[in-house]
Protein backbone atom coordinates (compact mmCIF):
# COMPACT_ATOMS: atom_id res chain seq x y z
CA UNK A 1 0.00 0.00 0.00
CA UNK A 2 1.19 3.51 -0.81
CA UNK A 3 0.04 6.53 1.21
CA UNK A 4 0.61 10.28 1.07
CA UNK A 5 -0.53 12.49 3.96
CA UNK A 6 -0.70 16.23 4.55
CA UNK A 7 -2.46 18.64 6.86
CA UNK A 8 -4.98 20.95 5.23
CA UNK A 9 -6.06 24.24 6.81
CA UNK A 10 -9.74 23.58 6.05
CA UNK A 11 -12.47 21.57 7.78
CA UNK A 12 -13.04 17.93 6.76
CA UNK A 13 -16.40 18.77 5.13
CA UNK A 14 -14.73 21.19 2.70
CA UNK A 15 -11.95 18.73 1.82
CA UNK A 16 -14.51 15.91 1.49
CA UNK A 17 -16.47 17.91 -1.09
CA UNK A 18 -13.32 18.14 -3.22
CA UNK A 19 -11.99 14.57 -3.03
CA UNK A 20 -15.38 12.94 -3.63
CA UNK A 21 -16.23 15.09 -6.67
CA UNK A 22 -14.88 12.71 -9.29
CA UNK A 23 -15.92 15.13 -12.05
CA UNK A 24 -13.21 17.53 -10.81
CA UNK A 25 -10.40 15.03 -10.18
CA UNK A 26 -8.63 16.26 -13.31
CA UNK A 27 -8.05 19.57 -11.50
CA UNK A 28 -5.86 17.89 -8.88
CA UNK A 29 -4.36 14.77 -10.48
CA UNK A 30 -1.54 14.86 -13.04
CA UNK A 31 -3.01 11.83 -14.82
CA UNK A 32 -6.78 11.86 -14.26
CA UNK A 33 -8.92 14.03 -16.50
CA UNK A 34 -11.98 13.57 -14.29
CA UNK A 35 -14.88 11.19 -14.25
CA UNK A 36 -18.59 10.88 -14.82
CA UNK A 37 -21.11 9.02 -12.72
CA UNK A 38 -22.99 6.24 -14.47
CA UNK A 39 -25.81 3.80 -13.86
CA UNK A 40 -28.03 6.44 -12.26
CA UNK A 41 -25.43 7.57 -9.72
CA UNK A 42 -25.20 11.34 -9.21
CA UNK A 43 -22.62 11.49 -6.44
CA UNK A 44 -20.54 9.51 -4.01
CA UNK A 45 -22.23 6.50 -2.37
CA UNK A 46 -21.13 2.96 -1.65
CA UNK A 47 -21.81 0.91 -4.76
CA UNK A 48 -21.95 3.92 -7.11
CA UNK A 49 -20.13 3.49 -10.40
CA UNK A 50 -18.22 5.94 -12.53
CA UNK A 51 -16.01 6.07 -15.59
CA UNK A 52 -12.70 7.83 -15.07
CA UNK A 53 -10.71 9.51 -17.83
CA UNK A 54 -6.92 9.42 -17.82
CA UNK A 55 -4.03 10.66 -19.90
CA UNK A 56 -0.28 10.36 -19.92
CA UNK A 57 1.34 12.23 -22.79
CA UNK A 58 -0.51 11.23 -25.93
CA UNK A 59 -1.92 8.02 -24.39
CA UNK A 60 -5.54 8.30 -23.17
CA UNK A 61 -7.75 5.67 -21.57
CA UNK A 62 -10.88 5.14 -19.50
CA UNK A 63 -11.33 3.17 -16.30
CA UNK A 64 -14.46 1.62 -14.81
CA UNK A 65 -14.73 2.25 -11.09
CA UNK A 66 -16.99 1.28 -8.21
CA UNK A 67 -17.16 3.09 -4.88
CA UNK A 68 -16.39 0.55 -2.15
CA UNK A 69 -16.39 2.87 0.87
CA UNK A 70 -18.17 6.16 1.41
CA UNK A 71 -18.50 7.54 4.93
CA UNK A 72 -18.85 11.33 4.93
CA UNK A 73 -16.72 13.21 5.77
CA UNK A 74 -14.03 10.69 6.67
CA UNK A 75 -13.54 7.85 4.16
CA UNK A 76 -13.94 7.46 0.41
CA UNK A 77 -12.53 4.62 -1.69
CA UNK A 78 -13.11 3.09 -5.11
CA UNK A 79 -11.79 0.09 -7.02
CA UNK A 80 -10.66 0.31 -10.63
CA UNK A 81 -11.84 -2.76 -12.56
CA UNK A 82 -9.02 -2.80 -15.11
CA UNK A 83 -6.04 -2.40 -12.76
CA UNK A 84 -7.56 -4.06 -9.68
CA UNK A 85 -6.26 -1.09 -7.71
CA UNK A 86 -8.26 0.44 -4.90
CA UNK A 87 -7.74 4.17 -4.36
CA UNK A 88 -8.95 5.98 -1.29
CA UNK A 89 -8.99 9.03 0.92
CA UNK A 90 -8.99 9.28 4.71
CA UNK A 91 -9.91 12.57 6.34
CA UNK A 92 -9.37 13.14 10.05
CA UNK A 93 -10.08 16.31 12.01
CA UNK A 94 -6.80 17.95 13.06
CA UNK A 95 -7.39 21.05 15.17
CA UNK A 96 -9.10 23.54 12.87
CA UNK A 97 -8.00 21.57 9.81
CA UNK A 98 -7.91 18.12 8.28
CA UNK A 99 -5.30 15.40 8.14
CA UNK A 100 -5.72 14.18 4.57
CA UNK A 101 -4.35 10.86 3.32
CA UNK A 102 -4.57 9.49 -0.19
CA UNK A 103 -3.78 5.78 -0.47
CA UNK A 104 -3.76 3.03 -3.05
CA UNK A 105 -3.57 -0.73 -2.74
CA UNK A 106 -3.50 -3.52 -5.29
CA UNK A 107 -6.50 -5.75 -4.62
CA UNK A 108 -6.09 -8.23 -7.47
CA UNK A 109 -4.24 -8.98 -10.70
CA UNK A 110 -4.60 -6.31 -13.40
CA UNK A 111 -6.24 -7.38 -16.64
CA UNK A 112 -4.11 -8.37 -19.65
CA UNK A 113 -4.41 -4.97 -21.37
CA UNK A 114 -3.18 -3.13 -18.25
CA UNK A 115 -0.27 -5.54 -17.82
CA UNK A 116 0.70 -5.16 -21.49
CA UNK A 117 0.52 -1.37 -21.36
CA UNK A 118 2.64 -1.28 -18.19
CA UNK A 119 5.22 -3.60 -19.76
CA UNK A 120 5.41 -1.43 -22.89
CA UNK A 121 6.83 1.52 -20.97
CA UNK A 122 4.46 3.94 -22.73
CA UNK A 123 3.29 5.21 -19.34
CA UNK A 124 6.80 5.46 -17.92
CA UNK A 125 9.55 2.99 -17.14
CA UNK A 126 9.09 3.17 -13.36
CA UNK A 127 5.31 3.24 -13.32
CA UNK A 128 4.99 2.60 -9.59
CA UNK A 129 7.22 5.56 -8.67
CA UNK A 130 5.36 7.76 -11.16
CA UNK A 131 2.10 6.84 -9.44
CA UNK A 132 3.47 7.75 -5.99
CA UNK A 133 4.84 11.04 -7.36
CA UNK A 134 1.39 11.70 -8.82
CA UNK A 135 -0.19 11.07 -5.42
CA UNK A 136 2.09 13.71 -3.87
CA UNK A 137 1.07 16.20 -6.59
CA UNK A 138 -2.62 15.34 -6.18
CA UNK A 139 -2.62 15.78 -2.40
CA UNK A 140 -0.76 19.11 -2.74
CA UNK A 141 -3.29 20.33 -5.32
CA UNK A 142 -6.28 19.33 -3.15
CA UNK A 143 -4.66 21.11 -0.20
CA UNK A 144 -4.15 24.29 -2.25
CA UNK A 145 -7.75 24.23 -3.53
CA UNK A 146 -9.23 23.62 -0.07
CA UNK A 147 -7.19 26.41 1.48
CA UNK A 148 -8.20 29.04 -1.12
Amino acid sequence: MDEVTTTVAAPPERVWALVTDITRMGEWSPESTGGRWRGGATGPATGARFVGGNRNGWVRWSTHCRVVECTAPSRFAFTVAESRMTWGWRLEPDGDGTRLTQWRERTGTPNVAVRALAASGLLGRDREQLMVDGMHRTVAAVKAAAER
